[in-house]
């Protein structure tokens, strides 16, 4: 071989070793972005606590670790499993908040928010921040898992100083985006849809990966606004940490159109505004009332299934103190018996996560029993599709498809009259003609029937099980 065959020889070998390197660096890259490559997370509508419905702002360490002790207790057996730490846990005076320019808060040398070891003091390890390695490292030992809440972007005080972000060469000021602001939020800047910005979101999920979190609600992303570049910059994110972590997004409503990509970025996001322990919010577009969910969840149930959940928000029941965000002080839901049964059949027909907003060391024996009714969770859990059937003045009702012979039947009076029901199932779009019915609430079993005769109260529902012969 002549010395210019060899070197056209070498040349050949190394473009082929180089085409190599691309090749697997692309593959690489590929397998950290792509969703299948993780195991699916959320595979039933995740359920457990979240602080802010009793404590807003103002959740401290010890308030928090006596809720996860009640919820071990009394709401983990029935499948209860993550208890969430919502917003203002980097705040020193979260009593502030109506003051914004009185907020102080901790952050790390990295520019990330901290917990505040006034509040949370085992945050504070042999003189340093540890986050909450301490605290979640505890909620796992109970069998639980551990969450918190966050607002999207970056903090204003760390691009004011311009602190360098973690693991990159990129400083704050490369990544934050002054001209886009949560438009009811003080604390925090946007973020730009550039490297710099990735390196952010990256170094933030690094951060709680390395904490123990298994569960990361971001706010002020899914509606007013929808910002879908820092969904996609904090979905690739988590799978960069190398940790599983439940996206939950919020406010909403979640618009309708957007459907396929929060489906695809995420396992929940909030089909609506806040709910509240309300009936009926009327025009009102801040809080809404359970009756003003019925339309938002018809809508979005067709969007439901294994690893992407429509949420129809926390449960508002129980004790809601001491500080709930919502309301006039520490009270009981002002949500009647009734009201609250209406509340936990609509959201398991609608396959909603089911979010505990009480006070769990307040917990009685009715609320906890509502919470752990065996059939609406096996339905809320186990049902494989549900829709609404109909809607005929103040009756509504939905079915949902069970495993096996069995489905559930939700009738629903939205009006302010009783209402009396007599009533073949296939108006209700059941082909079987006879079931053996079983009420989930009561309990009573009544003989097989091909129709349903029950009366409704005022804002009241019954929910039935039914097995075909």
């Amino acid at each position: 071989m002549s010395k210019s065959q060899k070197s056209r020889r070498g040349d050949f070998i190394g473009m082929v070793l180089v085409a190599c390197q691309i090749l697997y660096i692309a593959a690489t890259l590929t397998a950290q972005d792509a969703p299948s490559a993780k195991k699916m997370l959320a595979q039933t509508p995740p359920m457990g606590w979240n602080s802010w419905d009793s404590y807003g702002l103002r959740i401290n360490e010890e308030q928090f670790r006596a809720n996860v002790d009640a919820m071990a207790a009394k709401l983990k057996p029935s499948g209860y499993t993550y208890a969430v730490i919502d917003e203002g846990w980097y705040m020193l005076n979260p009593e502030d908040r109506p003051k914004p320019e009185l907020l102080k808060y901790a952050v790390d040398g990295y520019g990330r928010f901290i917990p505040v070891p006034q509040r949370f003091p085992s945050s504070l390890q042999n003189g340093r921040n540890t986050g909450f390695e301490q605290m979640a490292s505890w909620v796992h030992s109970m069998g639980l898992k551990f969450g918190i809440h966050i607002i999207r972007g970056i903090p204003r005080e760390s691009v004011q100083r311009n602190l360098p972000i973690e693991g990159s060469d990129f400083k704050t000021q490369d990544a934050a985006d002054q001209n886009d602001a949560c438009p009811w939020d003080p604390t925090s800047w946007g973020i730009r849809d550039n490297a710099a910005g990735q390196a952010w979101y990256d170094s933030l999920l690094r951060q709680y990966a390395g904490w123990g979190v298994d569960f990361v609600k971001v706010d002020c992303i899914a509606d007013h606004p929808y910002k879908v570049s820092e969904i996609r910059q904090i979905n690739r994110a988590i799978q960069h940490s190398g940790r599983e972590i439940v996206l939950s997004l919020s406010p909403g409503p979640t618009q309708l159109e957007h459907h396929s990509e929060v489906a695809e970025l995420a396992q929940i996001w909030r089909m609506s505004n806040d709910i509240w322990d309300i009936w009926d919010s009327g025009n009102l577009v801040y809080p809404i009332g359970i009756k003003n969910q019925f339309e938002n969840a018809a809508r979005w149930t067709q969007y439901a299934g294994p690893g992407h959940w429509p949420d129809a928000d926390m449960l508002p029941v129980g004790e809601l103190s001491p500080f709930p965000d919502v309301g006039q002080g520490a009270r009981h839901t002002r949500l009647t018996p009734d009201e609250q049964q209406t509340q936990l059949t609509l959201w398991a027909m609608a396959r909603s996560p089911l979010i505990v907003g009480a006070n769990i060391t307040l917990l009685d024996e009715t609320t906890t029993r509502l919470l752990t009714n065996a059939d609406m969770l096996r339905i809320d859990q186990t049902a494989t599709a549900s829709r609404q059937v109909l809607y005929e003045g103040d009756l509504v009702t939905w079915t949902a498809d069970m495993p096996g012979n069995e489905r559930a039947l939700a009738l629903f009076n939205l009006g302010e009259k009783p209402v009396t029901v007599d009533r073949s199932f296939s108006d209700f779009a059941l082909t079987v003609s006879r079931y053996a019915i079983r009420n989930v609430w009561t309990g009573e079993r009544l003989e097989h029937s091909s129709r349903v005769r029950v009366m409704l109260n005022p804002h009241a529902c019954v929910l039935l099980m039914l097995t075909s012969e």
